[in-house]
């Protein structure tokens, strides 16, 4: 990395390229917003609304809750929850007993619900009750949540019925507690605050050790980007992607709850109950992924509902299409930006200027105080010109504490150089331009070999993209006798549209190199996705036969 950052002469006006983040806990985040703006509404969940002030308390009641079971700092206590106003409420209640917050996938079988409960030692489980079963009974203590009582009697500070054994409802606990009785515990900055599991859609899952320090600047570091347009106690931002996806959780929850803004809770995606959210809540910031952004364009009656009207929409988690984000903006007169991060780095390192340069296909310029480098593909150890592909490293407060109980993998992640820098080695090829903006070509492992030649799915991907027909597209790598690996490309077509094997083959010899073009090309009516939308390859590569 040169010394000079060309990336800083291209931040928008208002953002300064060095920020003072907090060296506090992240409950100071709920704290600040029920004392600036106690009855503004925090949440709205089922046609119902809670203040900060109410979230607050019952945070603290729960945390009280908590104390009283016998969880204790350094703790680790799961949350297997939708987006719902129980989720905020309980991961600010585990925080201030100075536990540990272990998001935990809904969508979990019983036997990654226990890799992810043995690995981390948890504690205790707040999981929905439809999810229990999912559980396997993984944890020893659990936590129950109804969504009936969410509907009634939970927002209005009323018990369910008492749980009883090692099951206990959620707002039982909270009903139980009169007065918060806080423990007094000193929570440092560099304590670990969330457990993020990372791996579990290519591999055994391990912890990313987030700090309260690491999430707390990441939260500062992304919101001074929408500095001035975001205006504290006024804001309105609709969250269909999930809190226990770091994205959703420090971007959401968390820079929600910072700028005392009002959380619209989509507990799982529908576009038909998001569009009626943004009809009847007028949001004004939207983060989501790519395949939200694609079924509000393929939606017949999208232009109906307001999305004009919303300020700023943020597209993460995965790569954005050039031909979605050029639509999108047509759909709506807005600007989608778009960003990037991992888990490891809580997660946001880049994102694009709303006013500045801006260049199509870059996923933008580093956060404030947020370094990068491109290193070869091969020991890492030396760095590339720009323009040259390879690893994409990442330095900032935002970076990860380590992998949890995994001191080898950590080190080969985490690497220090002899400036004494730390450097997180993202996995990612990239790619970087005179000015510091970058571009991502694909996830090292999913490169695909043929013959020799490495081909990057996602420069086929953006091929098919082009094709009027085609709504979803991904590539992966199959076996091949002859080339080692070939090409295979799963399709999904837009509504009422029309295209063969054939037309999509001839779509992508126009623009593609023989050694790149999909050899084999299968047509489906969806693909396989995780919960926050990223399309699953790994799902797809185990379909494939040996060969």
């Amino acid at each position: 990395m040169s010394d000079s950052r060309p990336w800083h002469a291209h931040y928008d006006y208002w953002v300064r390229p060095h920020l003072n983040y907090p060296r506090r806990p992240l409950t100071d985040i709920l704290r600040i917003a029920a004392a600036d703006v106690p009855d503004r509404p925090a949440t709205a969940f089922f046609g119902q609304q809670l203040t900060f002030a109410e979230v607050k308390e019952r945070a603290d009641k729960f945390a009280t809750a908590l104390s009283r079971m016998g969880v204790k700092q350094g703790d680790r206590v799961g949350v297997m929850l939708p987006n719902c106003p129980q989720y905020i409420i309980a991961v600010f209640g585990i925080l201030r007993v100075g536990a540990i917050v272990v998001n935990v996938n809904p969508l979990y079988t019983p036997r990654e619900v226990g890799v992810v409960a043995q690995d981390s030692g948890m504690r205790v489980l707040i999981v929905l009750d439809m999810l229990v079963p999912s559980t396997g009974n993984a944890c020893e203590q659990m936590i129950v949540v109804s969504f009936k009582d969410v509907a009634t009697a939970a927002l209005s500070g009323r018990g369910a019925a008492e749980g009883s054994g090692t099951h206990k409802s959620f707002d039982e606990l909270i009903a139980g507690v009169d007065t918060p009785q806080l423990p007094r515990v000193h929570v440092d900055a560099d304590d670990v605050a969330v457990l993020q599991y990372t791996g579990g859609t290519t591999g055994t899952p391990k912890g990313a050790m987030l700090t309260h320090y690491n999430i707390f600047s990441n939260v500062v570091q992304s919101t001074s980007l929408h500095i001035p347009s975001l205006r504290r106690g006024e804001e309105r931002y609709l969250l269909v992607i999930p809190f226990f996806h770091i994205y959703g959780f420090t971007v959401g929850l968390m820079a929600g709850t910072w700028l005392g803004a009002q959380q619209i809770l989509i507990p799982k995606y529908d576009v038909d109950a998001l569009l009626n959210a943004v009809r009847d809540y007028r949001p004004t910031y939207f983060p989501a992924v790519p395949t939200i952004f694609i079924s509000l364009l393929n939606h017949p009656k999208s232009r109906e509902y307001g999305l004009d009207k919303i300020r700023a929409f943020n597209s993460g988690s995965a790569p954005l299409p050039l031909e979605v984000l050029e639509q999108f903006e047509q759909l709506t007169g807005g600007m989608l930006s778009e960003g990037y991060g991992l888990s490891e780095a809580s997660p946001v390192t880049h994102n694009s200027p709303s006013l500045s340069v801006r260049k199509p296909g870059s996923v933008g310029i580093p956060l404030p105080d947020t370094d990068q480098k491109v290193v070869d593909l091969g020991e890492g150890t030396r760095e590339v010109p720009n323009g040259e592909e390879g690893e994409l490293c990442i330095a900032g407060p935002q970076v990860m504490k380590g992998y949890w109980n995994r001191p080898d993998e950590t080190a080969t992640t985490i690497r220090t150089d002899a400036n004494g820098t730390s450097w997180l080695y993202t996995g990612d090829i990239a790619r970087v331009d005179d000015d510091g903006f970058t571009y991502i070509v694909q996830r090292k492992k999913d490169m695909i070999i043929v013959s020799g030649f490495n081909v990057y799915p996602g420069e086929i991907e953006s091929v098919l993209f082009t094709h009027p027909a085609v709504m979803e597209a991904v590539v992966i790598g199959v076996p091949d006798a002859y080339r080692g690996e070939a090409v295979k490309a799963f399709i999904v077509l837009k509504p009422g549209t029309n295209a063969t094997i054939d037309d999509l083959k001839s779509h992508c010899a126009k623009d593609l190199a023989e050694f790149k073009r999909p050899t084999k090309i299968e047509i489906r009516e969806s693909l396989p996705k995780s919960a926050v939308g990223k399309i699953l390859r790994r799902v797809l590569r185990e379909e494939q036969p040996a060969q």
